[in-house]
């Protein structure tokens, strides 16, 4: 499986601010985008999520992987990704363990059910509390437990470290680590580092 984009546009409020953007990215590879504020790091993502219309150019998933009852997923780009932006995507009433909970009925099983992946983030034993009461770094982690909790060979993240501390940094660059180790791919766009090796795409200066 590749993801492959070529000659990629993108606009914000119709002016355009990027153009030109080109890549391809093998399994088990990530890819750090870098960039000033306002440089269209975000505008890409969602451009590659299927978020937001290109403005020219084009972005797709070559090969198809398979899965283990020997057949097909993730035909398009929009079906292989998890994305991760600046919200979190989580329901405040609901508690942590509601909101996974929707997710991996959503997008279907993981390889961690939703305890694992609290444990693993290290948010074992609060999963009964509602999002809402969540410190920010807590509210980040248990949004990085949703890309455990479905499978998804592309992870499209957005400033995914913004909120946490060193600790929860190092545990989440494992979990990135681990998953281009496991045949995934990673597009991450981020002003801070990471601690995954990746190709690097600098934002500003690549259109």
């Amino acid at each position: 499986m590749r993801l492959i984009a070529e000659n990629l546009g993108g606009e914000r409020g119709g002016d355009a601010v990027f153009s030109g953007i080109g890549f391809a990215l093998e399994e088990c590879q990530a890819l750090i985008v870098t960039g000033p504020n306002g440089s269209g790091k975000s505008t890409l993502l969602r451009i590659i999520a299927g978020l937001l219309p290109a403005a020219e150019g084009s972005v797709r998933i070559e090969g198809v992987m398979k899965v283990e009852d020997g057949g097909e997923a993730f035909p398009s780009v929009a079906s292989a990704c998890h994305y991760l932006g600046h919200q979190n995507a989580m329901k405040p009433a609901l508690s942590v363990a509601e909101n996974l909970r929707f997710w991996r009925d959503f997008n279907g099983d993981g390889q961690l059910g939703v305890e694992e992946a609290l444990e693993t983030v290290g948010l074992g034993g609060i999963g009964h509390l509602p999002f809402g009461y969540l410190s920010t770094g807590q509210r980040r982690r248990a949004a990085i437990a949703k890309l455990l909790v479905s499978h998804r060979p592309l992870w499209l993240l957005d400033e995914p470290t913004a909120g946490l501390d060193k600790a929860s940094e190092g545990r989440f660059a494992g979990l990135m680590t681990r998953h281009c180790a496991d045949g995934g791919m990673i597009v991450a766009a981020t002003h801070l580092p990471l601690g995954v090796e990746g190709m690097e795409l600098r934002m500003g200066e690549a259109g």
